[in-house]
């Protein structure tokens, strides 16, 4: 019987490392990638940036590559993670909302561009070490189930898949702690088993999301404006509105004599509201561009538990279409700071049966 065969995303860390490792003991064809996503040519700046897209990633993935005796190769797409990441993160912030590149990058890049570049060399699946689970359920539908580790569990960042990716997806990874990872990429004698995990955006380095907007959005950059309350009292100036988002307290510049936090971005009117903490607290949610998993679609109301972001433990919500393409999600108590541009995915159990981008 053929071998199965499975392009592997390498990042250069430990993770998709052990994922590479575990495949090929599975008895899977693998083949390791490398996707060149980064802009900028000079060879110092690469190699600074690392993170999943610079040189010394490439270096540490051909290497584990080389060790496991798997055919490696780096892949270039630069003008898709342009297009799909970089101008959709700038575009975000112009408007006044908080993207997830990641997100973005996880739906277009890694799984649209990476899946489709594999089927043409005649790979049956993609992998990549991201710590989440392919499940395929009774009603036919694929579906991501949490990982086994809650502290890692990437779901959240992988709502969007659509159902012919994952069903071309393999996600070893997610049946381990990263514990249990670090320790089977030592057993092996993998040389990124004691890799710190990257924390930063990948693209920006030092974290200055309004300086790398700045730089790249040129003349478009909204000027410095007012600092308002709710009902349009102007408190101060604010520094241009892609500084700021919803529920930061840090950084505001402004001393009113007790703690204030942005509420709301009204990029319309450029101006920035700021409000007591009480006020960064909201029981609705309402999202569009809709991707549901473990159902087809929506009917009626369900009982889920969502995420609002990343690091959010999830809260019970009630959710039903109100549109087409919008769901309502009425959350039995407070949660904190509502960000439109953030996802909010849902949740039964472990398995994740859809999510959006809230308004």
């Amino acid at each position: 019987m053929k071998k199965k065969k499975v392009v592997v995303g390498m990042s250069g860390g430990v993770d998709s490392s052990v994922a590479a490792w575990l495949l090929k003991e599975q008895g899977y064809e693998v083949i390791g990638v490398t996707m060149q996503i980064w802009q900028e040519e000079e060879e110092q700046m690469q190699q600074e940036n690392g993170g999943c897209c610079g040189l010394s990633a490439v270096d540490d993935a051909r290497r584990v590559a080389c060790m496991l005796d798997i055919p490696y190769y780096v892949m270039n797409f630069k003008p898709d993670f342009k297009r799909h990441v970089i101008d959709y993160f700038v575009s975000e912030y112009l408007r006044g909302r908080t993207p997830n590149p990641c997100i973005a990058c996880n739906r277009y890049v890694k799984w649209e561009s990476l899946l489709k570049r594999s089927l043409d060399i005649g790979a049956d699946y993609i992998a990549t070490g991201h710590y989440a689970r392919v499940t395929h359920l009774e009603n036919g539908r694929f579906a991501l189930c949490r990982s086994k580790t809650a502290a890692k569990d990437q779901t959240y960042a992988l709502y969007n898949l659509t159902q012919d990716q994952l069903a071309h997806t393999l996600m070893p990874v997610g049946d381990y702690t990263k514990e249990e990872i670090r320790s089977l990429a030592k057993e092996i004698g993998l040389r990124t088993a004691d890799k710190p995990d990257s924390q930063e955006i990948c693209f920006i380095p030092d974290n200055d999301y309004a300086g790398f907007i700045d730089r790249e959005a040129e003349k478009q950059v909204p000027p410095a404006g007012n600092f308002v309350t709710r009902d349009g009292r102007i408190l101060g100036r604010h520094k241009g509105i892609t500084h700021y988002t919803i529920g930061q307290r840090k950084g505001l510049g402004i001393a009113l004599g007790t703690p204030v936090f942005v509420i709301e971005i009204r990029p319309d009117t450029n101006e920035v509201v700021l409000g007591s903490n009480e006020e960064v607290f909201g029981n609705t949610v309402y999202a569009n561009q809709l991707n549901f998993m473990s159902v087809s679609d929506l009917e009626g109301e369900m009982e889920v538990t969502a995420k609002i972001r990343y690091s959010h433990q999830g809260a019970p919500c009630i959710i039903r279409k109100v549109e087409n393409d919008k769901v309502r999600c009425d959350f039995s108590e407070p949660v904190r700071a509502i960000t439109p541009g953030q996802a909010v995915v849902f949740y039964q159990g472990d398995l994740v049966v859809g999510g959006g981008c809230i308004l």
